[in-house]
């Protein structure tokens, strides 16, 4: 009787069973049983030369650089986000929301890079050839030349893709998406942990030897992080995260982790009916559209290297509901809750029968602690229900971290956020270095620290 070609291992202890088990007979952990590939009885047995030259360490001066040009994609926030490029051989993983504009994004990028003399290959699971020409031919008659040109391969077969890139060699290629991929050694179901697990692994052994880029298109959980095995991250070269809602017409990449470049960085986008559109200066979209109503503060954020104008703003209004809502869109829900805390315990502005909804304009997401000094002063606005600024001025512009004391705390990159207001015109600025505490930034706002409920009374 032929031996089964998978195994099946706990992805908590790296125990292994023969049949998959609903709890680990080691260590007890329930549903971490995944069927994996058995390794074959060649790569059990391979021999180790002993003095080979494949064998020995070499000292790193030693090595010969790499003297190989980036892949630019034609997409300057794009490149910019991978450090100048794709490396050839690298492996990125682009993960987003359904519907939020990735195939849209990668299709743009084959295409430019088509119209400029690369070998490239769509893999597609998802969607059929005829399917993929309509975008490819929308975005053609927008701003993408190339689009037409890409040569395209809808298959869920793993070994057919792996024999097409090994013939084809093409300089870059993106699967869409590595969830869709089976393995015909794993019994398991497309998607599942062990499938994504032997995917990746065997597309990364092909872009190694075959110098070729590989961009992996992944879909996220509900919670917005990238599904799969962990690990999917951990063997990548780089991971981007596609952001933003489908309703709003902005959208925003941002670089998690990336071997060959800056991490934390933020590129913004436009969606339009061409395709996706490049915001190059951000904050001028935003403050332009900011107001001046109570409420609304600008907050000077930090993207990376980059510094970003928002606008915040809250609504705080009474509630017959309890315990009252707290929403938010935009910025951690658990920030708004230590933030409204201290609001309450050290500024005197309580929201405790109120439903309070604070939202970040234009679907940008800002989770850096700067933004509490923002947020707090856009509810206190909004609970008195007077406004930041003079009618006619310019926005007021905030930034600085909350401690649990009520102190303002310093964040990086100070300089460089007050350099981005004042470069349109916003000079009312509160930062930590203005005002010490929580409460004397309410004061040097002329925002009034009373109650909602003592508001509601009078």
């Amino acid at each position: 009787m032929a031996r089964s070609a998978s195994v099946f291992v706990c992805s908590s202890c790296a125990h292994q069973v023969a049949k998959w088990h609903g709890q680990c007979p080691q260590c007890e952990e329930w549903n971490t049983i995944v069927e994996e590939r058995a390794p074959t009885r060649a790569a059990k047995q391979r021999p180790v030369s002993a003095g080979g030259a494949s064998n020995r360490p070499v000292i790193m001066r030693e090595i010969a650089s790499d003297s190989t040009p980036r892949l630019a994609t034609g997409i300057a926030e794009l490149d910019r986000l991978l450090g100048g490029g794709i490396v050839p051989g690298s492996i990125v993983l682009l993960g987003g929301a359904p519907g939020i504009g990735k195939s849209t994004l990668i299709t743009m990028a084959l295409g430019l890079m088509a119209s400029a003399g690369r070998s490239t290959l769509y893999v597609s699971g998802e969607e059929s050839a005829a399917q993929i020409r309509l975008r490819a031919a929308r975005l053609e008659a927008g701003a993408t030349p190339g689009a037409l040109d890409v040569p395209v391969l809808a298959e869920t077969d793993l070994d057919v893709v792996l024999a097409v890139i090994e013939s084809e060699r093409p300089e870059i290629c993106v699967v869409d998406s590595v969830q869709t991929l089976a393995c015909a050694d794993l019994s398991g179901a497309a998607g599942t942990v062990g499938q994504v697990r032997e995917v990746a692994a065997r597309l990364i052994e092909i872009a190694k030897r075959t110098d070729t880029a590989i961009m992996l298109v992944g879909h996220v959980t509900k919670e917005g992080s990238l599904a799969g095995p962990r690990v999917l991250e951990h063997l990548v070269d780089c991971v981007l995260q596609f952001d933003g809602e489908r309703e709003r017409t902005y959208r925003t990449l941002r670089a998690i982790k990336n071997r060959f470049g800056a991490t934390n960085d933020v590129g913004v986008f436009e969606m339009r009916d061409g395709g996706l559109v490049e915001v190059l200066d951000a904050s001028e979209r935003f403050v332009s559209e900011a107001t001046c109503a109570p409420g609304s503060v600008v907050l000077a954020a930090m993207e990376g290297s980059r510094p970003l104008l928002v606008e915040v703003q809250a609504l705080v209004s009474p509630s017959e509901m309890v315990p009252p809502r707290r929403l938010s869109s935009g910025v951690d829900r658990n920030r708004l809750a230590l933030v409204l805390a201290v609001l309450a315990r050290h500024a005197g502005v309580s929201t405790g029968s109120a439903d309070v909804f604070v939202n970040v304009v234009g679907g940008v997401r800002v989770d850096e602690p700067g933004a509490d000094l923002a947020i707090a002063l856009a509810v206190a606005s909004a609970a008195s229900g007077r406004s930041l600024t003079a009618s006619g001025e310019k926005p007021l512009c905030a930034f600085g971290e909350i401690g649990l004391t009520g102190e303002l705390r310093s964040v990086p990159h100070q300089l460089r956020r007050e350099q981005e207001a004042k470069k349109f015109g916003l000079t009312k600025l509160v930062t930590p270095e203005r005002a010490g505490s929580l409460r004397e930034a309410l004061k040097l706002d002329h925002c009034a620290s009373e109650s909602l409920s003592a508001r509601n009374a009078a």
